[in-house]
Parts: C-alpha cells; sequence; structure tokens
C-alpha cells in the first residue's frame, strides 16, 4: 500500500489509522509549498491535484473518508471498524459520515475566517456569516456530546476508525477554541490525540 501524505491536511486521518493498524506501506510525502501535488505523475493519480491518496493494489482512493473506510474493513482483524451485520455497524457509517459531512465543513469555515486579514473579518458580511456557523457548531457539538454520552469512543465502547475520523477534526476545532463549553467533548479529544499512533502520524 502506497499513501500520499502532506502535513497538516487530510491526509492526516488515513496516515493515523495505518499507524493504528500497524501494518507495512510506503508513505510518499508531498511538499505542497513546491507544487509537488501539481506534477503530472501525480496528476495522473490524483487529477484534482490533492491529498491524500492510496493505492492498494489495483484500487485507487482519493478521499480521506473513502480511504479510511477501506482500511478499517481491510484488516478485520485489527477490530477497528464493528463487524458487518452487527448492531454498531449502522453506529459507525453514521460517525463517520456525521464527521466528514456534516462537521467538518462547519469548522473549516472558521478555519478559513481565521485567515481573513482583519479589515475582512471585520466586514459585515463575514460577521454573519460567521454568527450562523456558530449557531450550527453548537447543535453539532451538542449532538456529539450527547452521542458519547460519558463514553470514552463513539461506537460501542472501543476504538474504531470514527474516533480516528472525529478527532482529526475536533482536534482542530480545538486548536481554534470552538469547545468552549464542552468539557466532554474537549476530554475526548484530548484523550485520543495522545494516542501513540497520533504522534507516528504526525512527527514521524
Amino acid at each position: 500500500m502506497k499513501l500520499y501524505f502532506a502535513p497538516r491536511t487530510r491526509a492526516v486521518r488515513p496516515r493515523w489509522l495505518m499507524e493504528e493498524l500497524g501494518v507495512p506501506y510506503e508513505l510518499v510525502r508531498l511538499d505542497l509549498t513546491r507544487q509537488e501535488n501539481n506534477t503530472p505523475e501525480y496528476l495522473a493519480l490524483h487529477p484534482l491535484g490533492e491529498v491524500p491518496a492510496l493505492v492498494d493494489g489495483e484500487v485507487t482512493l482519493l478521499e480521506s473518508l473513502a480511504i479510511c473506510l477501506h482500511l478499517a474493513d481491510r484488516f478485520p482483524e485489527k477490530q477497528l471498524a464493528p463487524p458487518m451485520g452487527s448492531a454498531e455497524r449502522g453506529s459507525y457509517y453514521q460517525w463517520m459520515a456525521f464527521a466528514e459531512v456534516s462537521l467538518d465543513p462547519v469548522v473549516m469555515a472558521f478555519y478559513w475566517h481565521a485567515q481573513l486579514p482583519e479589515e475582512k473579518k471585520a466586514s459585515a458580511h463575514a460577521n454573519e456569516e460567521l454568527a450562523k456557523h456558530k449557531v450550527r457548531l453548537q447543535a453539532l457539538l451538542d449532538l456529539i456530546d450527547m452521542g458519547l454520552g460519558g463514553r470514552e469512543c463513539l461506537v460501542g465502547g472501543a476504538f474504531t476508525a470514527a474516533d480516528v475520523v472525529m478527532a482529526s477534526i475536533l482536534h482542530l476545532a480545538n486548536t481554534l477554541k470552538l469547545l468552549d463549553g464542552h468539557p466532554r467533548v474537549v476530554e475526548y479529544v484530548k484523550r485520543h490525540s495522545q494516542r501513540p499512533a497520533v504522534r507516528r502520524a504526525v512527527l514521524g
């Protein structure tokens, strides 16, 4: 297996999962500042020039969520996904999709707002949009808090790929100081961000 990777991108999620699985893989680092993701060779693999990309034999996947779902099922003995047909499988799918489709766009809206020049941050339009995102984010965090219910993991009482995806997104939210008022969610993020596989994925 070959994973195309760049730091501080969605590629961190599948790399974290790879490290949790403990299976051999080749890591291909792309320097985005040097446009290594826009070379003809990489564009032939990923026409949008984005990361991550996973090549697993004859299978090529270009979306971080698809890669995580694929990897967790590829190695069922590692138990990073509930068994097919189990009561927890539907909840697992739901949290994976929720993290990527509902939560991630809202958190990224705050991230991109933080990158704006000060004069644009102060504009009426920017503040109006941010207010809408704040309302939406609070509803999402309330749902995550309720879903955790005091447990350490999202699904079935065991760490799964759903926690990799969710904790990755919530880590950025915590960095942006968006989790105030949700101490259980903060604890969830801190707990999983300290896993040895995270250190290997981020620092290795």
